[in-house]
């Protein structure tokens, strides 16, 4: 069995692979940009370590030792100057696999057009161009639509059901697609350490049907039980598109953006290239493939702390979000980590929420006309906080004494909110990061975040100032 280290252990397939590599007897050691999230994960046996492509300074450490990296970087929520920056991350990856003796990189990609690419699928296609410039060999294996919770275009595709009952679409829903199911390509990518032969091979993955994205669509639909009417029209460009989703998905517009602007492509496998043909695997229809998915959100665990997309946050409903939006609040203060938490931990009930407490008053208030708990409920004790906790109109859902408090709402709304407080070290004093998610549940879920967030943005900000200033601690000028 192979030593591999995974870079990018924190996303998407990164933490699905994890745990089915340790399944095989691989020893693993996971990289991300931030330890902490990757100890979220609570993987057992795995060796954590912080790195970023980015900082060719953190890879040494990460790549010593290994036999194979799995290379599932890419910069595409970072903005429009993405591209470059997956060249930079890719040429200190490359270098460092060089220096530490690395036998073996296997790329994760996508599956390329015939003819001109779109901005991010030329990126995918350079960065396999970038590591094959050095002197370790290549595996790179370009997948299609990833059908499995947490996939960006299946994030869209659950948004665009569950919203819209009537969907007036541009013409590239009429372009061909080869979805291919999560756990297919997980274990596509589990098999290739002892699969593959001396040299760089790129190979194209992708499930047993060729299917137009309207019919992903529609699909979807039935598989969940949810009607819905495709009306394509010709106006609609690939741009227009990508902002119609920002405002009617969860889905961050710095990914839908570069993810629709692919879709313009018919992406199929190639035949001289399908892995199939090396690895033969039995590979899931869509509908099985969605079908799996949904079951896999049902029986996921409860998370410690609040992650992107975890089911149990979201109440268990699948019409439910996965993608939050959100507030994040950050201060540092000369008041040490524990005074901090003091403050945190005795938030709500008769102490009140410190900031605008008229505004949470009547939030309280509102709920309780519309049959939820409102703010009678308080806290079973002043300063104390354990799992389980009613507090106020929220549940808490998971707390590490003296660092993190994570708050679930259980008022009324269109959707699921998260409240959680973070306190840290920070030199002499601490650190606190507020952080508010929103999970919306349908069209009326969005149309309540936009609606107030402005109120939201200020509401957060207040709380964070004043925790600070309770905790006797002005934050550094």
């Amino acid at each position: 069995m192979a030593s591999v280290l995974i870079l990018g252990a924190s996303g998407y397939v990164g933490s699905h692979l994890v745990p089915r590599l340790l399944e095989r007897g691989h020893t693993v050691r996971a990289a991300g940009r931030r330890r902490e999230t990757l100890e979220a994960r609570e993987w057992e046996g795995v060796e954590i370590v912080e790195a970023d492509a980015l900082a060719p300074e953190t890879l040494p450490g990460a790549f010593a030792g290994v036999d194979v990296v799995y290379y599932l970087v890419h910069s595409m929520a970072s903005g429009p100057d993405f591209p470059e920056r997956d060249r930079r991350a890719a040429d200190n990856a490359r270098r460092a696999a060089e220096e530490a003796g690395v036998s073996r990189i296997i790329y994760l990609g996508g599956l390329q057009p015939r003819g001109a690419a779109s901005t991010h699928l030329a990126s995918r296609r350079e960065t396999g161009d970038v590591l094959r410039e050095g002197a370790v060999p290549v595996t790179e294996v370009r997948a299609g639509i990833v059908v499995g919770p947490g996939s960006a275009a299946f994030e869209v595709i659950r948004d665009l059901v569950y919203h819209l009952p009537v969907m007036v679409t541009p013409r590239w829903v009429r372009s061909l697609t080869q979805p291919i199911a999560l756990d297919d390509l997980i274990e596509y990518l589990v098999r290739l350490p002892g699969a593959e032969p001396a040299g760089s091979h790129t190979y194209d993955v992708g499930g047993p049907e060729v299917v137009r994205y309207q019919d992903l669509l529609s699909r979807f639909a039935r598989a969940v039980g949810r009607r819905l009417a495709i009306v394509p029209v010709s106006v609609l460009s690939p741009r227009l598109s990508s902002y119609w989703l920002d405002l009617v998905t969860a889905v961050p517009s710095s990914v839908a953006r570069p993810l629709i602007d692919g879709l313009r492509h018919d992406l199929v496998v190639d035949p001289e290239a399908d892995l199939q043909a090396r690895i033969p695997i039995e590979l899931r229809t869509y509908e099985q493939a969605v079908r799996d998915a949904l079951e896999a959100e049902r029986t996921a665990r409860l998370p410690a702390r609040w992650t992107e997309g975890s089911f149990a946050m979201r109440d268990n409903r699948p019409e439910i979000s996965f993608y939050s939006r959100g507030e994040r609040v950050e201060r540092t203060c000369d008041a040490p980590p524990e005074a901090v938490w003091d403050v945190v931990s005795a938030i709500g009930g008769r102490r009140g929420w410190y900031y605008a407490n008229w505004l949470w008053n009547l939030r309280g208030l509102l709920d309780r006309l519309v049959g939820g708990a409102g703010r009678r409920r308080g806290r079973r004790h002043p300063t104390d906080v354990r799992l389980g906790d009613a507090l106020d109109f929220w549940r808490v859902a998971g707390v590490e004494p003296g660092r993190r408090l994570t708050l679930l709402a259980e008022m009324k709304l269109p959707g699921i909110a998260v409240l959680e407080f973070e306190v840290t070290p920070a030199g002499a004093g601490a650190r606190i990061v507020t952080s508010a998610h929103f999970h919306p549940a349908g069209a009326a879920g969005l149309l309540y975040w936009y609606a107030l967030w402005p109120i939201h943005k200020r509401i957060f900000a207040g709380l964070t100032d004043a925790i600070v200033n309770r905790a006797g601690g002005a934050s550094p000028p």
